[in-house]
């Protein structure tokens, strides 16, 4: 079996970021909260939106989701920090 590239019309296609704004502020927010102390952002993903930047994923302490905030609102750029993070239940024994 022979597999051609792709073509679109005879040319080959073209790949376009559709917010190239939005790929600049969950770049620079994912590497602030990366370096950030206080907070393991290991299992955080960052989004953005017209709306502002979204956290989810998950963090270990309730602490950490406020140091995640100041660390995402401390960009340049970032007006609103929307949070959709749970934090783990554990067991006291």
């Amino acid at each position: 079996m022979v597999f051609k590239p792709p073509r679109f019309h005879e040319e080959l296609p073209e790949i376009e970021i559709e917010n190239p704004e939005h790929e600049r502020l969950e770049s620079a927010v994912a590497r602030a909260l990366a370096i950030a102390q206080g907070v393991d952002a290991s299992d955080l993903t960052v989004t953005a939106t017209d709306t502002g930047i979204t956290l989810s994923g998950n963090l270990l302490w309730p602490y950490e989701v406020e140091r995640a905030v100041e660390v995402a609102k401390s960009v340049p750029g970032v007006e609103n920090v929307n949070v959709s993070i749970e934090v783990a239940k554990r067991a006291i024994e």
